[in-house]
């Protein structure tokens, strides 16, 4: 395990792949830690430097007291990149991971080369539907959201077929700090990032699982629009969590719009 203690506060972070190779970033979910890249940085790490890290107040880094900021996200992401000496690394963010690549590439763009932008979107829905979840949360605790954040997290299919998996998802979100989980809700129910995104000056991916019940592909499809230098691509049959279900499909439409953006030689 290694952490770092940046912008203030401790996060955890791994780094695979050789040093002096491309450098891919991620940054996942709401509810998630970085383990949710598992499948894919199993494939790319052959070549590709890939650096993973949990956001504040999620998985083993710091929780700090609710709410959070979008900028608090996006600024840790920024000291921990500066603290490794990366330049210029492809900013792969699922969900509010992907928020955080938006606003990583909007505030800090000389670290950013290209976005990888997962099941999210410039806004990520309604004021009243973020404080009904904080409120619920404070009340009851995450368990009481759970089964219908699966739902939407993971396809009918892979429910089905996965049941231990599904299990080990859950888990995974129930055992969120939930400072780290109602400050990250706070974060996003705040951000409207499209003023910021559509000047955004970098190649993008935009991706989406076709059964995303969370960001739906046309939530992801009108994100992309807003980019100049954007593509939008669905992965057949998964959920909100496509590298999860589907990281071989994620993985390659990753290298295939490396090579087409002619990021890597």
């Amino acid at each position: 395990m290694r952490f770092a203690h940046v912008n203030g506060i401790v996060i955890h972070y791994r780094a695979d792949g050789r040093e002096g190779a491309p450098t891919v970033v991620f940054s996942n979910s709401l509810g998630t830690d970085f383990r949710t890249w598992d499948g894919v940085v199993n494939i790319l790490s052959d070549e590709f430097r890939c650096i993973r890290y949990d956001k504040r107040g999620h998985g083993l880094s710091q929780a700090t007291p609710s709410p959070y900021r979008m900028e608090d996200h996006a600024n840790d992401l920024a000291a921990l990149l500066r603290m490794l000496n990366v330049e210029r690394a492809i900013v792969c963010g699922l969900s509010v991971g992907g928020m955080i690549a938006q606003l990583l590439a909007s505030e800090h763009p000389g670290l950013v080369l290209a976005l990888v932008l997962s099941d999210t979107a410039h806004k990520i829905g309604t004021r009243e539907m973020w404080d009904s979840r904080i409120h619920a949360i404070e009340n009851k605790g995450l368990e009481v959201v759970a089964d219908g954040i699966i739902e939407r997290w993971l396809s009918a299919d892979f429910r089905n077929h996965r049941p231990y998996d599904t299990q080990g998802w859950r888990n995974m979100l129930t055992r969120t700090p939930v400072p780290g989980y109602l400050g990250t809700c706070a974060a996003i129910r705040d951000a409207d990032l499209t003023a910021r995104t559509e000047k955004l000056a970098v190649p993008a991916l935009c991706l989406c699982g076709s059964e995303d019940l969370a960001t739906p592909p046309d939530h992801v499809q009108a994100m992309s629009k807003l980019i100049a230098d954007a593509r939008f691509r669905l992965i057949a049959g998964a959920g909100h969590l496509p590298c999860v279900e589907k990281p071989q499909e994620f993985a390659d439409e990753m290298t295939r719009f490396f090579a087409e953006a002619e990021l890597v030689r």
